[in-house]
């Protein structure tokens, strides 16, 4: 049987006594070492190149012309680094930051996995963990480690985080609108505030009861809500009103939609609103706006006096 090696590690002061003099110097030298854990190809730009009163330990470029800055640490990662490095990608305009560190601490890899969904889709952080070690009494040789990089997940999860923020602003704007115009009729939204949800409201006067003005994808709907907390007296309190459904219907100009939710303990009272599309049909929202008012103002007016009898 062949022998096997023994690998062994070392520490990284025996082999670069100084950070700046001795590891960046070698790292500037062999910047092909780095391709393995990130695949890429790196040519060296300059060795501590200025950014402002800070200066990057290498700037690199990749094999497209992007620029790569690549800053080390032979110690724990700090967030003075993380910092810098992020100062270092917008100063140099670089597509790409790599962190060589000896020991990377928990949430600076939770950081660069944060980078990584939220920055560009053309823009990458990796996080390396560097080692020296050696087989047998071989010389000593560099091991990267890539802790933490861009990946397809990354950017997925990224992507979804973004169409969120998206949706977000969306709905704030939208219900911002709808709330301005909202108030020059009506007092009973008056205290809302625009929110991030596909939905808003405000309560009905009664305990357990709220009206809701709702906007989804392809149209809109305003409500009655009715939860109590309690399965059995919702179900009560919306039969006690759907028995004066045909009052209330002729009360409000149209059909309502009478919705029960058996499966649920919630039940409602809506009136959908369509041929103005949802919220991503901004060139409609006008429209929409005026139409969701319109009805909750006459769903109130419809509603309200009945409220006050249930028991």
């Amino acid at each position: 049987m062949n022998p096997i090696a023994r690998l062994t590690r070392i520490p990284l002061r025996d082999v670069w006594h100084h950070e700046a003099l001795n590891f960046t110097r070698w790292l500037a030298e062999n910047l092909d070492l780095l391709s393995d854990p990130t695949g890429l190809r790196l040519s060296l730009v300059e060795a501590e190149a200025a950014a402002g009163d800070f200066a990057v330990d290498i700037l690199a470029e990749d094999a497209d012309g992007n620029l790569v800055v690549i800053e080390n640490q032979l110690e724990r990662t700090d967030h003075d680094h993380l910092g810098k490095l992020i100062t270092y990608m917008s100063n140099h305009d670089a597509k790409t930051a790599i962190w060589i560190t000896s020991q990377p601490r928990p949430e600076h890899e939770k950081a660069v996995h944060w980078l990584n969904e939220t920055l560009p889709d053309d823009t990458s952080f990796y996080l390396l963990q560097i080692e020296a070690v050696r087989i047998d009494n071989s010389p000593p040789a560099p091991l990267f480690t890539v802790i933490a990089g861009p990946s397809a997940e990354s950017r997925q999860i990224g992507e979804q985080r973004k169409e969120l923020a998206r949706r977000h602003i969306l709905l704030m704007e939208f219900w911002d609108g709808l709330l301005k115009k909202a108030r020059q009729k009506s007092t009973l939204f008056a205290n809302i505030s625009p929110g991030k949800d596909h939905w808003i409201s405000t309560s009905a006067g009664k305990s357990g009861f709220t009206w809701a003005y709702v906007v989804l994808k392809d149209h809109a709907r305003v409500e009655l809500y009715i939860d109590t907390g309690d399965s059995e007296k919702n179900k009560h309190y919306f039969d006690a009103l759907l028995q004066h459904k045909e009052q209330i219907e002729a009360s409000f100009g149209a059909p309502l939609e009478w919705q029960r939710l058996d499966d649920k303990r919630a039940a409602r009272i809506a009136y959908l609103i369509r041929g103005h599309g949802g919220l991503p049909n901004q060139e409609n929202w006008d429209a929409l706006q005026d139409a969701m008012i319109d009805a909750m103002v006459r769903l109130e007016d419809a509603l309200k006096p009945r409220l006050a009898h249930l028991h």
